[in-house]
């Protein structure tokens, strides 16, 4: 029997004699049916120059070159979030978030101020002439992902930090309102073609470009991962660097994960909707823009001041309305005068306070052509609806070349130094103050002696009368409006949680973990299942991204309960597949950066991820990918490696082999099928798994059906073999695999062999179909 250790398991084989197999057909099943039918929508073109720099800039890692067909290369800027390493170190004591792969500096830049843009006409006509359709914020949006230079945040305690990728997401206004979760069997990104086919008005097209631009649904992302997948399945070998064809895959750290995983849990945690439940894309600041073409600019901004407070752009009730207005005269720098606008500009500091700006811009559209001007950055943190978009259009518009938006070197200088100067003199400053307000004024007295007994007192509903307290929680001593599901905007809870979510965007991990401890209890209290679900998720999250160390004991006591409400919550009370998939998936990575034992919790919470079955097809791969990610973390101790579970992790390459064979990803599957034959040949006894003839068949019947799939010559057909063929298609319901006898999972029992009455079999296989299979006794 050949030993599973082989490394050159898929090299082209000589043609085999009488038992030489024939290339299957890819295996269908009702899941990688839906998956395509979900696509069809997307048809996949012949790439051009436009489309391949566009999958290649997300989807290969930091450093590597472009996979173009055309090998135009990538901005090293394009991959500048790569994330989702972790440390090599084994004790829980962790060192600081200083790489872009570690998992922390993701959740860094996802939860991050959100800032507003509310402009004039002519300020978008402005931008318009730039070549900019969007309007101002998204000339403004790539630049916010990375603030220029440092920049030093305070504490709760007065103690000042300095970041170095401190970041702002800026939105227009109005963006990102939560759509509602889609039943069973629809699809919330076709909401307004249901209006329409049901007889109702159809969404205006204003409003379905912003939910475009609205995350919270996993489907879209499901279908852009597997776009990108097809792509690299496509283009396998267009560079010696590309992650595909990385060599001694079994030797890859852990710690970096495929890009495919990264771009996955990017657009998981890009544009977070607009809830009552959490407040990360709450607007923290409000940008209200002119141009220096406004012939009334005074009025022009009291006026977009009163949309955004009492008008048509008022935000929903449970938004508090009383966040920093910014205001910014955008002057025209080849058709005004400078000396008219400076005036202008100190009329409006008058007016309006010190929290204005002077942008100064050309209006001119720029091309690639001119002396002086530079490609836009591209966004790191678009929706996955918005890049789907995006992925079309390039494709419908067929360029030979690459085709991005550019812009002048000055218009950059001019946006960078304003976005610095905004957030650095205006925008945190503003939120600092806010957090020592509210800390003192509503958790303080909340962490006392009587706030104690005021959430006993809520929760035991003391001197109401009987049938009110018959009813608990929903008495008249809770703010929580359970018809409407929010509380309002100055509700002691709703203040503690904006609090806590902005002591978290600031950093304050201490702080913001226990607000959230804090208001555990009082959702619970209230019945307010979704604010309950969140609240425990991040104080999970929260705890896990202070440095400090976490013993076992304190994991299985709060973080493991906090997890496990919080993915209860999430699925069973709410419905909310996403947020549940989100708490588990960053539970998940901070627990393997833990090292040492936590490794196997992070392994547990990915496997309970997976039973939940929250994710598709693609996501089912990619997590238990991660999985054997957790699992390869645990480092064994002395010269044998004793406690490590590199059996365990290698199982799991094994699974997710067969879960990207099974979706026609050869290349995915002939990745993990060789780190798992790098682990099991690690092992002290190489051999080891050859003693488990069941474990040991499926994993040589993966490689011969993965080297098929590869190299469609190896199978070449004999004289005299046609009769032995076998029809190969796959039904949904059952599966007669000639070439994989044994089709099944690893932990199952052994399929019975009547169905295979023809074609040559070998091995313990061929020997009785009337003997009692054994047990697999397979990890």
């Amino acid at each position: 029997m050949t030993s599973p250790s082989n490394a050159s398991a898929f090299e082209p084989a000589d043609p085999p004699g009488s038992s030489s197999l024939r290339l299957p057909k890819l295996r269908g099943s009702l899941d990688t049916q839906s998956m395509s039918s979900s696509i069809s929508t997307l048809p996949y073109r012949n790439s051009n120059a436009s489309v391949s720099s566009l999958f290649a800039s997300t989807s290969t890692p930091t450093g590597s070159r472009s996979v173009s067909p055309s090998g135009t290369g990538t901005p090293s800027r394009a991959m500048a979030g790569s994330v989702f390493g972790g440390l090599p170190g084994e004790g829980n004591q962790l060192s600081p978030a200083d790489r872009p792969e570690d998992p922390r500096s993701l959740i860094t830049q996802a939860f991050v101020p959100h800032i507003a843009v509310h402009t004039s006409a002519d300020t978008k006509e402005l931008v318009k002439d730039k070549g900019f359709n969007g309007g101002l914020w998204e000339l403004l949006r790539p630049f916010g992902e990375r603030v220029q230079g440092k920049v030093t945040v305070r504490d709760s305690i007065g103690a000042g930090k300095t970041w170095e990728d401190f970041a702002v997401r800026f939105v227009e206004l109005g963006d990102g309102l939560e759509i509602p979760e889609a039943v069973p069997g629809s699809r919330k990104s076709a909401e307004g073609r249901t209006a329409a086919a049901n007889g109702t008005k159809p969404l205006p097209d204003s409003v379905l470009a912003q939910r475009m631009r609205t995350g919270g649904d996993i489907a879209p992302i499901e279908t852009l991962v597997d776009r990108h997948l097809s792509y690299a399945e496509q283009f396998p070998s267009m560079s010696g660097e590309e992650f595909l064809n990385l060599k001694d895959a079994h030797l890859r750290s852990p710690d970096i994960p495929s890009p495919f995983y990264t771009l996955y849990l990017r657009r998981l945690l890009s544009g977070i909707p607009l809830a009552p439940h959490e407040t990360f894309s709450h607007p923290v600041a409000c940008v209200i823009a002119i141009s220096s073409r406004n012939t009334n600019p005074i009025e022009t901004l009291r006026n977009l001041y009163d949309e955004s407070s009492r008008g048509a752009k008022r935000l929903p009730l449970w938004v508090n309305n009383e966040y920093l207005r910014y205001y910014v005269l955008v002057h025209d720098e080849e058709r005004d005068d400078i000396t008219k606008s400076m005036t202008l500009f100190e009329q409006m500091k008058r007016h309006f306070g010190l929290h204005c700006h002077l942008l100064r811009l050309r209006s001119s559209e720029c091309v690639a052509t001119d002396d002086d001007s530079i490609r836009l950055p591209r966004c790191e943190w678009l929706a996955a609806p918005e890049e789907i978009t995006e992925i079309q259009t390039r494709e419908l518009e067929g360029d030979i070349e690459d085709s991005y938006p550019c812009i002048y070197e000055s218009d950059t200088t001019a946006i960078k130094t304003f976005i610095r100067e905004m957030v650095t003199q205006s925008i945190i400053p503003s939120m600092e103050r806010c957090v020592a307000t509210w800390n003192d004024q509503v958790a303080s007295r909340r962490r006392g002696i009587s706030g104690r007994f005021i959430s006993m007192s809520k929760k035991w509903a003391f001197g109401t009368s009987s049938r009110s307290s018959s009813n608990g929680p929903t008495s008249s001593n809770s703010n929580y409006d359970a018809l409407q599901g929010f509380y309002r905007p100055d509700a002691p809870e709703a203040v503690m949680r904006k609090l806590a979510d902005y002591a978290f965007m600031l950093r304050d991990w201490k702080l913001a973990y226990s607000t959230f401890d804090l208001l555990r209890t009082d959702f619970n209290n209230d019945k307010a299942w979704k604010y309950h679900a969140a609240a425990n998720e991040m104080a999970a999250v929260s705890q896990l991204m202070m440095p400090q160390a976490i013993s076992s004991k304190v994991r299985s006591e709060t973080i493991d309960q906090m997890l496990e409400t919080s993915s209860y919550s999430y699925i069973t009370r709410c419905g909310a597949t996403y947020g549940a998939l989100r708490s588990l998936a960053l539970g998940m990575e901070l627990l393997r950066l833990r090292g040492g034992s936590a490794t196997e919790d992070a392994a547990r919470w990915g496997t309970r991820l997976l039973e939940y079955k929250v994710v598709g097809v693609v996501g089912d791969a990619l997590f238990k990918e991660r999985v054997s990610a957790c699992y390869a973390s645990k480092k064994g101790a002395g010269t044998e490696h004793w406690g490590s579970r590199t059996r365990k992790s290698a199982l799991w390459s094994i699974l997710a082999a067969d879960a990207w064979l099974t979706l026609g990803k050869i290349q995915q599957s002939k990745l993990r099928v060789e780190e798992a034959n790098g682990k099991y040949s690690a092992l002290t006894h190489k051999d080891s798994l050859s003693h488990f003839t069941h474990a040991n068949d499926f994993l040589e019947s993966l490689q011969r059906e993965v080297q098929l799939a590869l190299y469609p010559e190896s199978g070449i057909e004999g004289p005299g073999q046609v009769e032995d063929l076998i029809d190969t298609s796959i039904g949904e319901e059952s599966e007669a695999f000639v070439s994989r006898p044994h089709r099944r999972s690893v932990m199952g029992q052994v399929a019975p062999l009547a169905n295979l009455e023809t074609a040559p079999l070998h091995g313990a296989l061929l020997g009785g179909e009337d003997e009692t299979p054994r047990a697999d006794q397979f990890e």
